[in-house]
């Protein structure tokens, strides 16, 4: 009889990569693998797990306590949980619920498929079982992160960093490109440093450009850059090779000089300035993406209204906001005192993201009547739904083609933007004469 898991992935983009390889593992082991988290169709689950921040721990415990519950009820036989919460909380979670069979965490992931009866296949190293559309897929070029930010656990769950050989993810972003992905979404928790440990120098500009050299890769993204000593050669490639996108997700948490030196930053008001106008006049039209964080301790009203100026300065393109949440182990939660109310926290994630709405809409309008090149995603209710260079799958915005056009999932094509709302834009097929 096949046996069957369901491969249940929480959390950021680097644990669907790790799901991934289990999963080529497992399926060389003669495995049927799904991925759903609302099947029980599968008699044995793993569920990977997120344990960075509070809302995401909290999905990654209602998750497990769901399936707890189906395993109660005879639906499932075996339960495993795997990833950031296992690694963080492994004790608790063994004496407080019961039902799962095994936890793992990120040291040991590899531990769970010997626990389903096969071996750890090296030679399928770069092999990995597709969650995404089959047109786009994340390469991750790195694990963990040196960098040890006040608020941040990252270094405590998944240690410090360790670059994957440059040979390997090029092989890798072959292989993938073999399987029909056309769209690279280079991922780490910290891109710009990759190298350092292995060759003693940041590698990062060498590695996309030689992702450029791979035929059949049309998109190149950049995901996760620490802006701390961003790597010039990184800007001259991303202005240079028309397969980079004009996009950069670069975290930036404040920009009070105050702020940034208690979350141990390792840059200031001033470098970040120059970093954004070096990006923005080296790479025409470049897409930034941001993450800020308010309600850090101490943050006064005077940090908080200079972060407002500076995003409307800025007018970033894309922006997420976070209120800040204690994370035990870490700097901010040893030294310092949570002493900024949950209500002044929510208001200014509030007027942050209000004044970004705005920005995002005015950012849009001025897109109206332009032919841009966009890939298509999904079909959904009337539209075609697609995404031009400027936008990452699942968090950034989208372009909406009336189903009148006759189109495929995973094709380019050339389109004319000719509404938009705040996070959305409409366009129709530009037709080849």
């Amino acid at each position: 009889m096949t046996k069957k898991i369901n491969l249940i992935t929480l959390g950021c983009s680097k644990n669907i990569v790790d799901s991934e390889h289990i999963m080529a593992q497992l399926k060389s082991a003669g495995y049927e693998l799904c991925f759903d988290s609302n099947s029980t169709d599968a008699k044995i689950v793993i569920i990977n797990t997120c344990g960075f921040i509070k809302d995401a721990k909290e999905e990654s415990i209602e998750t497990i306590l769901s399936f707890a519950h189906a395993k109660q009820e005879g639906l499932i036989e075996r339960l495993y949980v795997i990833g950031c919460l296992s690694e963080r909380y492994k004790k608790d979670l063994e004496k407080e619920i019961t039902e799962v069979d095994s936890f793992f965490g990120i040291q040991t992931l590899s531990d769970v498929v010997k626990e389903l009866g096969a071996e750890w296949n090296d030679s399928l190293n770069i092999e990995r079982v597709l969650t995404t559309p089959n047109h786009y897929a994340y390469l991750k070029i790195a694990e963990g992160c040196n960098w040890k930010c006040g608020y941040c656990a990252i270094p405590l769950i998944r240690g410090t960093h360790i670059s994957v050989p440059m040979e390997q993810i090029l092989e890798e972003a072959k292989n993938l490109v073999a399987k029909g992905v056309k769209e690279i979404l280079v991922i780490a928790q910290d891109t710009s440093y990759y190298g350092m440990d292995l060759y003693g120098e940041r590698k990062l500009g060498e590695l996309l450009r030689a992702l450029c050299q791979i035929e059949g890769i049309e998109w190149i993204r950049l995901h996760y850059a620490y802006p701390t000593s961003f790597p010039d050669d990184v800007i001259s490639a991303m202005a240079d090779e028309p397969k980079i996108c004009k996009y950069l997700d670069i975290p930036l948490q404040h920009i009070s000089d105050a702020q940034l030196k208690l979350m141990r930053r390792g840059i200031d008001k001033a470098k970040t300035v120059e970093l954004i106008n070096k990006l923005r006049s080296r790479i025409p039209d470049v897409s930034i993406r941001t993450t800020l964080l308010v309600g850090y301790p101490n943050e006064s009203e005077e940090d908080f209204n200079e972060l407002m100026e500076f995003v409307k300065e800025s007018k970033f393109e894309r922006l997420g906001v976070f209120s800040y949440s204690e994370e035990e182990g870490t700097y901010s939660a040893e030294k310092l005192e949570d002493n900024i109310s949950e209500e002044v926290k929510e208001y200014r994630v509030s007027q942050i993201m209000e004044e970004q709405n705005r920005i995002s809409r005015n950012n849009n309008l001025l897109r109206i009547g332009r032919i841009e090149r966009v890939i298509v995603d999904r079909e959904e209710g009337d539209f075609w739904v697609a995404r031009s260079q400027y936008d990452s799958p699942e968090v950034d915005q989208e372009i909406l083609i009336a189903k009148e056009s006759d189109l495929k999932i995973g094709e380019f094509y050339n389109v004319i933007i000719t509404d938009v709302e705040d996070y959305d834009l409409y366009a129709n097929l530009v037709l080849e004469e």
